[in-house]
């Protein structure tokens, strides 16, 4: 899976913290560490489940908004000994950075005291933590313990789309001591689906609607240059079916895009087709009111990336449900 560019923090004095580094580790090629932090431990697992909190503790052990995801699985723990700077400096520093490159930021929040429910105290954590045990002993076990000299801490989630797949980063700063700071990076590459066995879910699809007014139909599969779905595509057009059974008062375009390979006026039409073809199955196969749905095509005039790669061309070729007044 392809990295973004690595992110830019500030310039590493490298001699002096790789000295201290384990043997093994490496900084991931989408950031650069904070300068003076040692790399103390790490893991890298190519496929893992993981859930992304993405909202504050409501309850007992209880994080109430959460993304479950998989792919690969970077997490790397930093220690900054010296006392010079204090956690809160080494967490705006990378929100900062991710936030510059692009990084949408899902959760954020800090503490002087790690207390209370907010995003970064202590309860948060801990059920981030126990949802996302590591995997591997060392240093970064300092994190899960805690001291009694233990500082302010605070944690920021974000999230960018790309063309090879989305990327969750999830970043945890402590005051461990006051002449040490930690930082837990988590990074998560996701992996896209390409057996069809991956699709929307009914859950997915209202979270989407709710907060961009679209959705994309992730889990449809059509015959090459056809407007016929394959039946790989049956579980994404039951989660579809299943959400407007669930909302029957709601109407929507029903959008196809393509990508920029060919004449303009076949991609249009292709893409209407493949429109018309999943309205048609929801219709004969679901029965759900064709009357609801209408379809559209607008070929490749809308990409959501550039389609000078194959990735991009891949995503670009898509059906999505738009609301519909």
């Amino acid at each position: 899976m392809r990295s973004l560019p690595a992110i830019a923090l500030v310039l590493v004095t490298a001699a002096a913290a790789v000295a201290q580094d384990i043997g093994g580790a490496a900084d991931h090629p989408l950031v650069t560490r904070y300068p003076g932090q040692a790399l103390r431990w790490q893991t890298v697992e190519n496929f893992r489940p993981f859930r992304i909190p993405v909202g504050p503790v409501t309850g007992y052990r209880t994080i109430g908004e959460w993304r479950a995801v998989e792919g690969r699985v970077s997490r790397s723990f930093y220690a900054l000994s010296g006392g010079e700077r204090g956690y809160d400096e080494v967490l705006l520093n990378y929100r900062g950075a991710f936030a510059a490159a692009g990084f949408e930021i899902a959760a954020e929040g800090q503490s002087a005291t790690r207390a209370g429910p907010q995003v970064g105290g202590r309860q948060w954590f801990d059920v981030y933590l126990a949802a996302n045990p590591f995997t591997a002993p060392g240093d970064v076990g300092s994190m899960a313990a805690g001291t009694s000299s233990q500082g302010g801490a605070g944690s920021f989630v974000a999230f960018r789309d790309r063309a090879a797949g989305p990327v969750w980063v999830v970043v945890t700063v402590e005051q461990h001591a006051a002449d040490q700071v930690g930082t837990l990076i988590d990074i998560v590459e996701v992996a896209l689906a390409e057996t069809g066995l991956v699709a929307v879910d009914p859950e997915a699809i209202g979270r989407d609607l709710a907060e961009k007014g679209r959705v994309v139909l992730d889990g449809l599969y059509f015959d090459f240059d056809r407007a016929t779905l394959q039946p790989r595509s049956d579980k994404a057009l039951a989660a579809v079916a299943s959400y407007l059974a669930a909302n029957p008062g709601t109407r929507f375009h029903v959008v196809g895009h393509s990508d920029a390979t060919g004449a303009t006026d076949y991609n249009l039409a292709l893409s209407r087709a493949r429109a018309e073809a999943v309205i048609a199955s929801l219709a004969g196969h679901h029965g759900i009111d064709p009357a609801r749905l209408e379809a559209h095509g607008v070929g490749p005039l809308a990409p959501v990336f550039s389609n000078a790669s194959e990735d991009g061309r891949a995503r670009n070729r898509r059906v999505e449900l738009v609301e519909r007044q």
